[in-house]
């Protein structure tokens, strides 16, 4: 009887300690998978948010750190666009024909047209209300942005934007089952001084509005 439970107690301790190991192994693999998954589509969105506001500019020369505004620039606003109407024949071509003396002789005329920002930046069915929303949050948040004017070493006056959200907020949902592997991520990329989340672009310098992940 004493041999047979000592066998019991000792079976247990296998599949404890087997349980262990298998969740060892499979809990940091489906964070990565979970991590992946959001990443791409977050990082989507603030692709999306640096079109926005890269258009913006082209407009008023500057960027914006209001959502309220961007979005409505994108519903309601319109952009310059120039127009081409002709175009050179292949014999015009082989005769040494060139664009700019095409304009000059009335071949080809450019006219500026001014068309809806939504259509020309996006599509017209593009969800531009969602724009300001971290996906897998429901809404609850938002992405931070700001925007502002920086001088270079050289002189130079940049206008710059930042738009963020930080994996305590991208994972909030998933604090208790992946607590550890979200504290590994944040400490990892403090270690190498980059933000603990995703970013596109930066107050702090003019870095072509690049994305951390890029």
């Amino acid at each position: 009887m004493k041999k047979l439970i000592i066998q019991i107690v000792l079976a247990g301790i296998i599949i404890f300690l087997g349980y262990r190991c298998y969740q060892s192994i499979m809990i940091p693999q489906r964070f990565t998978e979970i991590k992946k998954q959001r990443y791409d589509r977050i990082a989507q969105r603030l692709k999306d948010i640096r079109t926005a506001q890269e258009a913006y500019k082209s407009v008023y020369g500057k960027y914006t750190g209001s959502f309220d505004t961007l979005i409505y620039f994108i519903k309601f606003d319109s952009i310059k666009m120039v127009r081409s109407i002709g175009a050179l024949t292949d014999d015009q071509l082989a005769q040494g024909m060139t664009e700019e003396r095409a304009i000059k002789e009335g071949i080809i005329i450019r006219d500026t047209i001014r068309v809806g920002a939504l259509e020309n930046v996006f599509t017209q069915d593009f969800r531009v209300d969602d724009l300001r929303y971290v996906p897998f949050t429901q809404r609850k948040h938002q992405f931070k942005m700001g925007a502002g004017i920086i001088t270079t070493d050289s002189g130079l006056e940049m206008p710059v934007f930042e738009a963020r959200i930080s994996n305590m907020e991208i994972f909030e949902d998933l604090r208790d089952q992946y607590e550890e592997q979200i504290l590994e991520e944040n400490g990892e990329r403090k270690r190498l001084n980059k933000y603990p989340g995703l970013k596109v672009g930066d107050l702090n310098e003019a870095n072509n509005n690049v994305g951390n992940w890029e």
